[in-house]
């Protein structure tokens, strides 16, 4: 998917982060804060866009399952902006009916915001049905994706061995050859999460040698450091070594 409405302004470095980025885990402190769960549940399917668009941010913090449905069906609002709020509240609200309606999204879905949204929202779901799809999306979608991409990637191919198998070659891919930066660190936090998951084989060796090399090479400090604490993240004694010795050298 690289069409997009917005792609001039999505794909600029200062436009990764969104409003709905930072969602607050719900605690018992914030619930006397929160929407009437009813009330917003009955705003989902008012005919004003505004009113939909606040309850779907409402739930965004509200965890209710009675809204699922409804949520679901208001991924195809025409308003790109009750989309993305929806995707959201769908990450919060994670259901398996969900997951193959989100994927068409991304799948579709030409606003780049939306894509974002959705990528979080299955990143969220811990269903292994979007593993295919996220790694496509790390491949081939705007910056602002494809940085959730790497993170979300992670989040689902931790669940079974051979879905980390899968998802270390393209977030190696992605780490080596990403242009964006924040792409490339989140690609180095995603290996340093699934290479604790393998055994020392060659896959294994193979996400090493790309951190290291990123460790290294790459011209983002940014990078270089994300690099570094997977590195230390995973404790493998080859990487500990190359840390050691920049460090020896002042280099890091």
């Amino acid at each position: 998917m690289q069409d997009s409405d917005d792609l001039s302004i999505l794909d600029s470095e200062e436009q990764f982060e969104s409003p709905l980025d930072e969602i607050a885990p719900v605690d018992e402190e914030s619930q006397t804060q929160l929407p009437d769960a009813d009330e917003m549940l009955a705003l989902l399917s008012h005919p004003e866009p505004p009113q939909r668009m606040l309850a779907a941010r409402a739930f965004c913090e509200l965890k209710d399952n009675r809204a699922i449905p409804h949520l679901i069906e208001l991924l195809q609002d025409d308003c790109p902006l009750i989309r993305v709020s929806v995707a959201y509240a769908l990450g919060r609200n994670t259901s398996p009916d969900a997951v193959e309606q989100l994927i068409d999204r991304l799948e579709r879905d030409l606003n780049g915001y939306v894509r974002k949204g959705v990528v979080w929202a299955l990143g969220n779901s811990s269903d292994r049905r979007c593993l295919q799809p996220l790694i496509r999306a790390l491949r081939t979608d705007i910056g602002a994706v494809r940085l959730w991409a790497a993170s979300s990637l992670a989040q689902i191919a931790k669940l079974e061995y051979e879905d980390v198998l899968l998802a270390i070659p393209p977030l190696i891919e992605g780490l080596r050859r990403d242009a964006t930066a924040p792409v490339r660190s989140n690609c180095a936090w995603a290996l340093g999460q699934l290479c604790r998951e393998l055994p020392s084989n060659v896959v294994y060796a193979t996400a090493i040698d790309a951190l290291i090399e990123s460790l290294v090479e790459d011209e983002d400090v940014g990078v270089q450091e994300d690099a570094k604490a997977a590195i230390l993240r995973v404790g493998d004694p080859r990487g500990l070594q190359m840390i050691e010795e920049l460090e020896m050298e002042g280099v890091i």
